[in-house]
């Protein structure tokens, strides 16, 4: 054994240490290997093969590496540790949703919100336990550990030229790592001219880019827990923003993927933004001026925070978004009637006593303005195939705003559930698994 590389994957609930590639001096027989070959230091194996490359695979094939898969349930295996508190806002707060979904607010950003300007969640009537956190607050520096493992030859390894290698007590430490999709992001920030304020973000520009083709691209905005500074924590805490990333997703559709990194919550329960608000926009015309991206393929998607951020950037910027993903956040209903007019998918668990009510009322605005709305209730734990046909079966109405709501519990418990246990932050673990609904935002264009 030369070396070993670790490999890490992000999940729902985060990124995990799922396999360790272990590099040889010559080629590897991988019809010889079985899952007892190796073992990984506090580790389950499950699975063993061989490989040209320090990569994984669905079959192996022989080569100079050992891929050895880790089971991404075993307790050790999460490597996102969330973020610590700094600045007034608890790590553990969660994004904010309107204590009253149908109370006036403005949508003009403000860039001189601060947490004393904004009220708690506490101090209105509803039933959600978690205070908001306040608008302009801030985060500590995110935990992310560092993916290691000490792996050992527990059986016997054969060559290619039949030489066997025999089990022995040498063991090798994981020395490189490569961070699946993850390290496909580049971190830069901007520098906004108009509103004076800078926003680190992460940006995937896909492979083979070609500036003489037009490209879409996703924005995603994350959630009010995530607040830091450590630019690449989006990317890690979960699926909203590296899915639309995925090679499969990427072979079929290619497009561009912003990933902000915000420093302080943007918006909070009373929904006067801060000057990010507008800065996100800012970012998003300037990326579209700088590389080949058509201004009519430009989609939003965010959870929670960035959920009440797409509803309000459609409104105060109706024409900018050609479709929308929100998920598990809502905005004023007294301002919904232009998202009437919008290519929207709204996702929220029943369950969550601030999201789901509000999300009601918008959709209740959206059909008093004539615009149909294609609702359905879906079941958290439905596997990939089911959400596939609920997704079709929605898709298939032809209506431009679509409303699946999670039944009531149905996100908490088995697969990816948040370990908060509330089904606010149990929702996007599950949704942005949903590639059916990737396929349609991407189906959308800007007309007019």
């Amino acid at each position: 054994m030369k070396s070993a590389t670790a490999i890490t994957k992000v999940y729902g609930d985060g990124q995990k240490f799922i396999a360790v590639a272990v590099e040889y001096d010559t080629e590897i027989d991988t019809s010889k290997l079985s899952a007892s070959s190796f073992e990984v230091e506090g580790r389950t194996v499950t699975k063993v093969y061989a490989n040209s490359g320090a990569a994984m695979a669905d079959q192996g094939t022989d080569g100079k590496y050992v891929i050895v898969e880790l089971s991404p349930d075993d307790k050790s295996a999460l490597l996102w540790g969330g973020v610590g508190s700094g600045g007034g806002a608890p790590g553990a707060a969660q994004p904010s949703a309107s204590a009253s979904a149908s109370a006036p607010a403005s949508v003009s950003a403000s860039a001189s919100a601060t947490a004393s300007s904004a009220p708690s969640a506490s101090s209105s009537s509803s039933p959600y336990v978690i205070p908001g956190p306040q608008v302009g607050s801030t985060g500590g520096p995110a935990t992310i550990r560092a993916a290691k493992g000490t792996v050992t030859q527990a059986g016997t390894v054969t060559t290619t030229g039949g030489t066997g290698y025999a089990a022995g007590d040498a063991r090798v430490s994981t020395s490189r790592t490569v961070n699946l999709i993850v390290d496909d992001f580049q971190q830069f920030t901007y520098k906004d001219p108009k509103t004076g304020r800078s926003l680190a973000y992460n940006l995937y520009v896909p492979k083979g880019y070609d500036r003489t083709k037009s490209y879409p691209l996703v924005l995603f905005m994350h959630d009010a827990s995530l607040i830091t500074t450590t630019v690449r924590a989006t990317l890690v805490q979960g699926l909203g923003a590296v899915c639309w990333a995925a090679p499969e997703d990427q072979a079929e559709r290619p497009a561009f993927v912003l990933a902000p990194q915000y420093p302080e919550v943007v918006v909070g329960d009373d929904y006067k933004p801060t000057s990010l608000f507008d800065t996100t926009v800012d970012l998003v015309k300037a990326l579209t001026a700088k590389y080949s991206i058509d201004a009519d393929r430009l989609y939003a998607t965010g959870q929670s925070m960035g959920a009440m951020m797409t509803l309000g950037l459609n409104i105060k910027y109706p024409d900018l978004f050609a479709a929308s993903w929100v998920v598990a956040g809502q905005w004023p209903a007294a301002q919904a009637a232009p998202l009437a007019r919008k290519n929207l998918w709204v996702t929220v668990s029943q369950g969550d006593t601030k999201a789901y009510p509000g999300e009601n009322a918008i959709m209740a605005v959206v059909e008093k303005a004539g615009t149909k709305v294609g609702r359905a209730v879906w079941d958290g734990q439905s596997g990939a195939a089911e959400f596939a046909a609920d997704v079709k079966a929605v898709a298939a109405r032809g209506t431009t705003v679509n409303y699946a709501s999670f039944k009531k519990g149905s996100t908490l418990g088995g697969g990816p559930a948040n370990a908060h246990g509330v089904e606010h932050n149990s929702t996007w673990p599950i949704a942005y698994t949903i590639e059916g609904v990737r396929a349609w935002i991407f189906e959308q264009r800007k007309t007019g």
